[in-house]
């Protein structure tokens, strides 16, 4: 094509052809014929190359085809589907579909009968495969239903007795995911957008429709495997595995796993599939339909010829899937997994490299170090998880020994041996091994300490506490935090711990103690405090928390342990007790940790003698009333437990007397504040000044009142019982019991009405569940005998009356509190004029001095100062209607104030002609003490 190539490289012109001049003759004149250059552009080639589509009578066609005289005429019929195919060989135009459609249906149902249909047919749906043609944009909009409609039909012939048509349909259909050009662009048609076949093929429904069409083609492995490769292209998209499940495509496909293919392309394709319903189809409905029995079984033969006979890295791959599949239907449906014996056989992979096993199964298995093995391995310890959330899987645990083949990791990270994983996967299996345990072991304790569990895991967190060469690699999900140290194991063991101490079983926690635990778990706490305190971090603080709920759990009920605990472990406790408060919301865990410090405090301290004298003597007591003054709502009903608890032993009362908040405010004053902020938070009615206003339920609240009574049996408790833990209340009426409720330091005349109402909560709180009764009993239509409603009512007078008496207490406070404010008023305005009296006096004193000195001058000047002294302390304007009561003015001899900058006081009698007077003293010290003075017989004046 050398002259096409330089056709093209010409320069795109305006038009096709341009006018030049003339060529010049010899002579330099101009010839008489012009230059005529003929210039061929890019479009212009392309549309010379473009194919002039001419409309074909479709309509004609279609009536040929329906015509019952011509049925018989199939040569024809042929002839004509072969034209039409040839026709619309670049592609079929969107108006056409519909007669198309019409044409190719009918020539379907007569393959049957004549063979001669195939391969024309197989022709014209080819051309699906093929983008539609359309004349204008909107024409996607306008023929969408009817490319939909047709593409269901498409699907349909899939019932189509012929092997050919079929394998034609789902490679058409496969190419709406790689779609083959056409031949040559059409003369005023562009082909449609890539995928809009794909969105009318979900709307459709055409994914459906062809996993209806499984069951036709179960007897041709050619055509399923085609089926296959089209469904597992159609379910990328998450419509499509709607429709597929609707159509139960996960059950179709798996039952049918372990059909016989020897390309191993039945199962690759059909795992491809079932995972991507998983993924993106409606998971729930998916796994209803893979708990089927019959599936379970193809699952369960399908893995196991995988894992004994697979060779192959694709088989290895396969194997995993197919594992992932089955693990997350033992997630929901466990029962099916465990009656067909898959369960069983999961766990003896799971268990016989490490326990030894003579089942023929694993007889000669062995797990090579590829990644494909070692994914498996942590897949399978995965599932033994799954597993135990089933108590009916407990037993297959026990009798596969799974507990001692997951100990088998719990063991220092020595040299590996040759047959060892590399030193990175060894960690990684261990620490999931570990964390196994952590859902296993509580379900086998019996296996836990015939295995010696609790030796295991004290000796490995020795190791985990030593200084050795071993560094943690920390490259995986469980490795967190632990690349170069062992937080990871010492993190994970804990987790196992802490999960056996929770039972609760005896056995477990006396072994823990007996082999020095208590001791053991203190060191690594001051350890692990340690390392915080250089570097925190999350890893480092569940630690920490983890120790501290281990100590909780062993010594709770024990008073020998609580003495092993001890004055080191209250020291540690004190030191986290005195942590940064701002640290609670760094999002680390300190507010986790803050907690179980707490709860250890309530633990392994209280109902220690020796160990709360020590909390007491070391000031704790005052560092928990500082936790309780930051007023944090989660915190307090936990804080005010332990003081509760704590007030039994007589030596803590004056500690709590004695502490001082950051704004000097009493303990008995925050306890009143956070009675106050709870009834505020409830909803308690209360009017300003904090009195009672409904007499009838003085404690209840909004929230309390809300809630209807509804009959309960005699075992559950009612509404009113469990409002006495869901508050802090009763707990302040606990402490203050122990305080007592009258002269206490730092309350208010207001604060002592809200302490009348707590002296009187548990009164309060009787009447209120007698309320409760009354209400039960009329909600169930019951009506009392007579004795008991006459005391049924003595009991409700009862409870209203002392509610009344406390709010008449109360408005007797409040009304002695406005007049003892009133006399502190009137007592300060007196003591003004008093002062302002006494002023007065005072410069009458002054005049007469001055009247009897020489040196005139000098104290004329200090006069003044003293009378603007006493003008800048003379209040500004005098309250109306205040009775200042008589108060008798002191003799001048006595010692007055007399305003900041002159005091006058009293002259000694050494200095008023007494036998040792001292005259001259006497005349020095006047003009600086001032005072009243006596007669002299001689003066000397100083210069």
């Amino acid at each position: 094509m050398p002259a096409a190539q330089e056709v093209a490289r010409a320069p795109v012109r305006a038009n096709s052809m341009t006018l030049n001049e003339a060529p010049k003759s010899e002579n330099g004149k101009h010839n008489g014929r012009p230059l005529v250059r003929l210039l061929v552009t890019d479009t212009d080639l392309v549309q010379k190359e473009a194919v002039q589509f001419k409309p074909m009578d479709l309509d004609r066609v279609v009536k040929l085809f329906e015509d019952p005289f011509s049925k018989d005429l199939i040569e024809r019929h042929v002839k004509v589907l072969k034209k039409v195919a040839k026709h619309y060989c670049n592609g079929i135009l969107l108006r056409d579909l519909p007669q198309i459609m019409k044409i190719l249906n009918i020539s379907a149902a007569n393959i049957e009968d004549h063979k001669d249909f195939i391969d024309p047919v197989c022709e014209v749906v080819k051309l699906f495969g093929l983008p539609f043609l359309k004349e204008k944009m909107s024409d996607e909009v306008t023929y969408a239903e009817t490319v939909a409609k047709s593409l269901s039909q498409l699907g349909c012939l899939m019932r189509v007795p012929s092997s050919q048509v079929r394998i034609q349909i789902c490679s058409s259909v496969a190419n709406f995911y790689n779609p083959q050009s056409t031949r040559l662009p059409m003369d005023g048609f562009q082909p449609t957008n890539v995928t809009y076949k794909l969105q009318m093929a979900e709307v459709g429904g055409l994914a459906e429709t062809l996993v209806l069409s499984l069951a036709v083609v179960e007897n041709n492995l050619q055509e399923k495997l085609a089926l296959l490769k089209v469904l597992q292209l159609l379910s990328s998209t998450a419509e499509n595995c709607k429709l597929m499940a609707r159509a139960q495509a996960a059950c179709r496909i798996c039952s049918r796993l372990n059909d016989s293919d020897p390309s191993g392309q039945l199962l690759f394709r059909s795992s491809e599939i079932l995972w991507n319903l998983l993924e993106k189809g409606p998971k729930e409905e998916v796994i209803n339909q893979l708990s089927n029995i019959e599936c379970i079984y193809a699952l369960k033969d399908s893995f196991v010829r995988l894992l004994t006979n697979g060779s192959r890295h694709s088989d290895r791959q396969l194997r995993n899937d197919l594992l992932v599949i089955a693990t997350l239907i033992a997630e929901d449906s466990r029962p099916p997994m465990i009656e067909s014996g898959f369960a069983k056989q999961l766990i003896l992979f799971a268990t016989f490299s490490e326990v030894k096993s003579h089942n023929p199964l694993v007889k000669n298995l062995k797990l090579l170090h590829n990644h494909e093995d070692f994914e498996m391995k942590k897949l399978l310890f995965n599932l033994v998880v799954v597993l135990s959330k089933d108590l009916s899987a407990v037993q297959l645990l026990c009798d596969g020994k799974v507990v001692l083949a997951l100990f088998n990791y719990v063991k220092a990270n020595e040299k590996h041996g040759v047959h060892d994983w590399p030193a990175a996967r060894y960690e990684d299996l261990q620490l999931q091994a570990i964390a196994t345990l952590s859902s296993v072991a509580p379900l086998l304790v019996e296996d836990y300490m015939t295995c010696q569990g609790n030796t295991r895991i004290l000796l490995f967190l020795e190791w985990c506490c030593n200084q050795d060469a071993f560094f943690g690699k920390g490259n995986s999900f469980h490795g967190t935090g632990g690349r170069g140290n062992k937080h990871a194991q010492m993190r994970y063991s804990l987790r196992l711990l802490r999960s056996m101490v929770s039972l609760g079983d005896e056995t477990v926690n006396q072994d823990l103690c007996d082999q020095g635990a208590i001791s053991q778990l203190l060191g690594i706490l001051k350890k692990a405090m340690a390392s915080a305190a250089a570097n925190e971090d999350a890893v480092l603080l569940e630690i920490q928390c983890d120790l501290l709920f281990i100590l909780s759990s062993i010594c709770e009920s024990d008073v020998h342990r609580k003495e092993l605990f001890g004055s080191e472990g209250v020291d540690l406790v004190l030191q986290l007790l005195r942590m940064d408060h701002t640290k609670f919301y760094s999002g680390l865990g300190h507010n986790k940790l803050i907690f179980c410090t707490l709860d250890c405090v309530w633990s392994c301290i209280v109902g220690c003698f020796s160990s709360e004298d020590y909390f007491l003597e070391k000031e704790g007591m005052f560092i928990v009333l500082d936790l309780l003054a930051l007023n944090l709502k989660s915190m307090n009903n936990l804080v005010l437990g332990i003081l509760v608890e704590f007030c039994d032993n007589p030596k803590t009362l004056p500690h709590i007397t004695t502490w001082r908040g950051k704004t000097n405010e009493t303990a008995p004053k925050l306890l009143v504040q956070l009675w106050k902020q709870e009834e505020e938070d409830l909803g308690v009615r209360r009017d300003t000044y904090g009195r009672i206003v409904d007499s009838k339920r003085p404690l209840v609240g909004q929230l309390q009142e809300d809630q209807e009574v509804t009959p309960m049996p005699a075992s559950s408790f009612s509404i009113a019982i469990m409002e006495v833990a869901e508050n802090i209340r009763a707990k302040i009426y606990s402490i203050f019991s122990k305080l007592g409720f009258e002269n206490l330091p730092g309350l208010s005349a207001l604060d002592y009405v809200t302490l009348s109402v707590i002296s009187r909560y548990l009164d309060f709180k009787v009447g209120e569940v007698w309320a409760e009764i009354r209400s039960e009993l009329k909600a169930e239509n019951i009506r009392p005998v007579t004795s008991d409603q006459e005391a049924l009512d003595v009991i409700e007078r009862a409870a209203e009356n002392i509610s009344k008496l406390v709010a008449a207490h109360q408005t007797e406070m409040i009304e002695n509190h406005q007049q003892m404010e009133l006399l502190e008023e009137q007592q300060k305005y007196a003591e003004i004029k008093v002062n302002h009296k006494q002023q007065e006096i005072v410069m009458k004193s002054w005049d007469h001095f001055l009247s009897r000195t020489s040196n005139y001058e000098a104290l004329k000047k200090a006069k003044r100062l003293q009378e603007k002294s006493i003008e800048s302390s003379r209040p500004k304007a005098r309250p109306q209607n205040i009775t200042v009561h008589s108060t008798q003015i002191p003799n001048l001899n006595t010692t007055v104030a007399c305003g900041p900058v002159v005091t006058v006081e009293s002259t000694p009698s050494k200095l008023t002609g007494g036998p040792l007077a001292d005259t001259e003293l006497a005349l020095k010290r006047v003009p600086i003490r001032g005072g009243a003075l006596q007669k002299v017989k001689g003066v000397k004046m100083l210069d």
